[in-house]
């Protein structure tokens, strides 16, 4: 039975709007409709500016993972949804709140809780950015009606979110915002013919600005590294590097050979990837830091001309106002934990973007080691397991202890390397400029290898019906 905490938001869960799970097999074809219409809407929404606002170009890294599109209903974006599921996650994979996952109710009730917290922590961001002023001085008619606007966009992604979960689409809603997000700035980086914000008369993706340099017989020397947040063809490369990367790091693994205790020629091999925890330590890091960015706006926004809790404030962050009004960190944790725009940054403070890589590469370090121990991944909760599965590491005594001593051999190692290359890769990426940031390059590799397995899946069901029936679908 669920624990009294979750029990707490079952009043409150009869008020949220709910998509109802489809009551036949949904086929492929319509999978792919629903989805591509999420897709639609959500596109259409990152380009509705709220009342009294407009849209903006904003490269702040947080972004990325949070699919938010600055001064748009997607101001939010999928944060209130990510921060609500990974809040609730961590609770229940560490014991603080009790839930068996096996039981329809405990996993329904988890899942409404999950959307009351969503609305919740809208609730909260919302009033967070009007208070810390991320809009700046807006009457208090105009903060209203944004401040409704917010909350109703974050209902709408949250909807949409839960409808392609429950079997209406492919995949989930987060991790197709967030591929949607990272991929239209890959493309807009690559082919924008918009003006370069560096060179007047040169577009601003880097394959036109390669083909004006090379009709005008010119060298494309100076295109490969460019100023201004400008794509460079440094980035081009390093972005292509970066995937292929992330592809081969997929398939790098360690094998167990395991087999069924009772059915003799059962055999079979347990899989520990190298990205054994995938790429949650990158997102966990990267959220902290948003987090950092955004406290830190908030309380220099309001409190700055207090003095004495000015000092204070100044070590989470310290801001000045730059062009339009845009808020920019000059000091304190903010300013160290802020990545950098473009290679040229990096070159102007080398010092500063040092100490961002070496953050992000020791808490991805940190959030590996916590996400094995607290999300079940650990030799002892995977020991356990297999033994309850019927399964036995061939040579070893079906007991948990022997299969855990195995275990242990590799999984730490695994994990922690893992998280040191994947906080690696995004540092490098983040330093040098990499087109939709180190963090959404990890991601996006790994939201599409995931797509990939559940479409060939949804194409196999289709072609050979009956292998439904041995899957239980």
């Amino acid at each position: 039975m669920a624990g009294r905490f979750l029990r707490v938001f079952q009043p409150l869960i009869r008020f949220i709007p709910e998509i109802k799970a489809p009551e036949r097999r949904v086929s492929f074809t319509e999978k792919l409709v629903w989805t591509s219409l999420a897709l639609l809407i959500y596109f259409i929404m990152s380009e509705i500016p709220l009342y009294g606002l407009s849209k903006t170009e904003d490269i702040l890294f947080y972004r990325v993972i949070f699919a938010s599109t600055r001064g748009t209903l997607m101001e939010l974006g999928i944060g209130p949804i990510v921060t609500a599921g990974l809040i609730l996650q961590l609770l229940a994979a560490s014991g603080f709140i009790g839930v068996d996952f096996s039981d329809p109710e405990d996993r329904a009730l988890f899942t409404g809780a999950n959307k009351v917290l969503s609305v919740i922590m809208t609730v909260v961001q919302a009033s967070a950015y009007l208070l810390g002023g991320f809009f700046g001085r807006l009457e208090a008619l105009q903060a209203a009606i944004i401040f409704i606007q917010l909350i109703i966009a974050g209902i709408i992604i949250m909807l949409l979110d839960e409808m392609i979960q429950k079997g209406w689409g492919l995949g989930s809603g987060i991790s197709l915002f967030i591929l949607a997000g990272v991929a239209q700035r890959i493309i807009l980086d690559c082919f924008s013919i918009w003006p370069s914000l560096s060179e007047p008369g040169k577009a601003r993706g880097i394959i036109p600005a390669m083909i004006q340099t090379l009709a005008a017989g010119e060298s494309l020397n100076k295109l490969f590294i460019r100023p201004a947040d400008d794509p460079s063809i440094l980035s081009l490369i390093l972005t292509i590097g970066i995937f292929l990367f992330c592809i081969y790091a997929q398939g790098v693994r360690v094998e167990i050979p395991i087999a069924h205790s009772q059915f003799r020629g059962f055999r079979g091999k347990y899989p520990i990837s190298l990205l054994y925890v995938s790429n949650l330590p990158v997102i966990f890091a990267s959220a902290l830091f948003g987090n950092i960015y955004v406290i830190g706006q908030i309380l220099w926004n309001n409190y700055r001309n207090n003095s004495a809790l000015y000092p204070w404030i100044k070590l989470i962050g310290d801001f000045e106002y730059g062009e339009g009004e845009y808020l920019r960190p000059v000091g304190g944790l903010a300013y160290y934990v802020t990545a950098p725009s473009g290679f040229v940054d990096v070159l102007e403070d080398p010092l500063r973007y040092s100490v961002y890589a070496i953050l992000l590469i020791i808490f991805c370090l940190i959030f590996s080691w916590v996400w094995l121990q607290v999300g079940g991944l650990d030799p002892r909760t995977v020991a356990k397991q297999l033994v309850d599965s019927g399964m036995q590491v061939p040579g070893f005594r079906r007991s948990e202890k022997p299969i855990e001593v195995v275990l242990k051999r590799y999984i730490p190692i695994v994990t922690l390397l893992g998280g040191f290359i994947v906080g690696l890769m995004a540092a490098i990426a983040d330093l040098f400029g990499a087109f939709g940031t180190g963090t959404g390059i990890l991601l996006s590799v790994g939201i599409i290898y995931q797509y990939y397995q559940q479409i060939m899946s949804e194409r196999i069901e289709e072609i050979y019906p009956g292998i439904r029936k041995f899957l239980g679908r």
